[in-house]
């Protein structure tokens, strides 16, 4: 089972809740937050961390306990816990985490428009195909970035990251937003599904979300409004849902669950 799990950064913006929310991650995140150049990249990569708290809360663990290594691609890995298996995307007001005992990788993009030219450079013939089959440009625009992100995901369940050039493999389209991938990197199978977070947040900006796992011995099993998908809003805006807490700073619960079994 994988668990992905949403967090709108938007709540680290006053200074005083981002100043205790990043005492409460660990060593390691802090450091790497104090690299960062801008305070929206700090705040991304804090949300990232209480993401990744979520997933971990779950299994009766906490973030700031962690240890990380990293794997033989350059992925971390939680030095005591190497079943679980986890990984990290933010872009605009979102970070997601997605974990589980399998290997995944998720990826959350912001749409946005004139960005055709991605898919011609770096996109394989039969996902350009699929593109261009959409009649309006924006429709073509909304599914150029159901495209990037898959691939990302797929690109970091691999542990490839960009080393892997993106025409190297191929996204094949399938029914109810479950998708398989076309590629000789390795023996394995993987399958992944994508999610649109206006759908679920009220959003006026869109964003897509997807995450990619090796595949198990029988398919997801997720529910919601099609048969296969299940997600679990943690609270609406105006009832903030209850959430882990640590050194006596304010509640920050994940807003969205999403759960691929």
């Amino acid at each position: 089972m994988v668990r992905t799990y949403v967090i709108n950064i938007r709540q680290f913006e006053k200074e005083e809740i981002f100043r205790a929310a990043l005492l409460s991650v660990s060593p390691y995140r802090q450091k790497k937050i104090a690299l960062l150049k801008t305070e929206r990249e700090k705040r991304r990569s804090l949300g990232a961390a209480f993401a990744l708290n979520a997933a971990l809360a779950y299994h009766g663990l906490c973030e700031r306990d962690m240890e990380y290594v990293l794997g033989e691609q350059g992925k971390p890995m939680l030095r005591a816990y190497p079943g679980l298996h986890f990984s990290l995307s933010h872009a605009g007001d979102y970070a997601i985490c997605s974990m589980g005992e399998l290997e995944n990788g998720c990826d959350v993009e912001r749409v946005r428009p004139d960005k055709m030219r991605v898919a011609e450079r770096f996109f394989a013939e039969e996902e350009k195909a699929w593109i261009y089959q959409a009649g309006e440009a924006e429709e073509r625009n909304r599914r150029l970035f159901r495209l990037w992100t898959m691939k990302e995901s797929f690109l970091k369940v691999t542990g490839r990251g960009m080393a892997l050039p993106l025409r190297d493999f191929t996204i094949l389209i399938g029914e109810n937003g479950i998708h398989d991938v076309r590629h000789s990197i390795n023996s394995k199978c993987y399958y992944m599904k994508e999610y649109s977070l206006p759908d679920l947040f009220r959003e006026t900006a869109e964003y897509r979300v997807s995450v990619c796992c090796e595949a198990p011995e029988q398919r997801m099993d997720i529910r919601h409004e099609i048969p296969e998908q299940r997600i679990i809003c943690h609270g609406a805006p105006e009832q903030k849902a209850s959430g882990y807490q640590n050194h006596n700073i304010p509640e920050f619960a994940p807003e969205l669950e999403i759960v691929l079994a």
